[in-house]
């Protein structure tokens, strides 16, 4: 049972830790203290006990004092405190900072060492609004379609957000980068991922914010004149996106992550496993 404990002598009832809940399961009590209304809806993400300005709120038995506080003085103090932003500032970037993340595109690795990756950078906010809309549009006539209902099962929940022209995709973000592969390239899968891992280091670093946008590459790849919009070239594939955008909003502290299984292996153990197990293995590793 996931708790949000709130320590009441310490709330200000500021509602950072409710408008930055991705999931939408924070609200208000009787009091105007938060609290956790849908716990099912909760992605751990600890954005809530992050954002807290007077560290009132405690995630899960995870004390805010106990967390490290934000610092971008090196590269794994970055990595530590890198978080989704999903509020912007209703600004653009500079011409300066986005021209240091162009320069920075060249040095970025990929696979064979080809090179032939694409990046469409949409440098105005008015340009984003205009493909807020269009993609609004777009979901609600599949939506309401029922041969491509399928297709955009995933935005179901939303039907009533894009009604009121709430921007859930882009999250009205002032720019976004959209990675591109060639579709005969020797990496085409991983190459715009690991670009797009550089990008997001390297802007925070800048002080920019960034946030993966899942529902952004699946409108990309559904509705195939948005490539024309973007000027991707044919024979290229929009691989994934990413939002950018000066920060609404700020967190004073970095996450509690539950750690990773890690393996060390240091010495080759035999392992007597059966052709049905090495089948299952087989089969599991060609799955995704």
């Amino acid at each position: 049972m996931i708790k949000l404990s709130v320590d009441k002598e310490k709330c200000t009832k500021c509602g950072l830790c409710i408008s930055d809940c991705i999931a939408k399961c924070i609200e208000n009590d009787e009091e105007g203290y938060p609290e956790m209304g849908y716990r099912d809806r909760c992605l751990k993400c600890q954005h809530c006990m992050m954002i807290c300005p007077t560290a009132a709120l405690s995630f899960d038995g995870k004390n805010p004092n106990d967390s490290e506080k934000v610092s971008n003085k090196d590269i794994l103090s970055i990595i530590k405190s890198r978080r989704s932003i999903r509020q912007y500032k209703d600004e653009e970037l500079s011409e300066s900072e986005l021209q240091a993340i162009k320069d920075m595109l060249p040095y970025i690795p990929t696979g064979c060492n080809s090179h032939k990756l694409h990046f469409s950078i949409v440098e105005k906010k008015e340009v984003m609004r205009t493909l807020k809309e269009k993609v609004n549009k777009k979901l609600l006539k599949a939506l309401n379609n029922k041969l491509l209902a399928p297709l955009v099962k995933h935005f179901e929940t939303y039907k009533e957000s894009f009604e009121n022209g709430e921007d859930i995709i882009f999250r009205n973000a002032p720019h976004m980068i959209v990675v591109s592969s060639p579709i005969t390239a020797p990496c085409a899968p991983q190459d715009p991922i690991i670009a797009l891992s550089y990008i997001e280091l390297y802007a925070n670093s800048l002080g920019i914010g960034t946030c993966w946008c899942g529902y952004g590459e699946i409108c990309m790849k559904i509705f195939p004149e948005f490539s024309e919009i973007l000027e991707i070239p044919k024979g290229y594939v929009p691989v994934y996106t990413m939002l950018l955008g000066k920060p609404a909003v700020k967190y004073q502290r970095i996450p509690q992550p539950e750690p990773y299984k890690i393996a060390e292996i240091k010495d080759i153990i035999p392992k007597d496993s059966c052709i049905w197990c090495k089948t299952k293995r087989l089969f599991t590793n060609f799955l995704r």
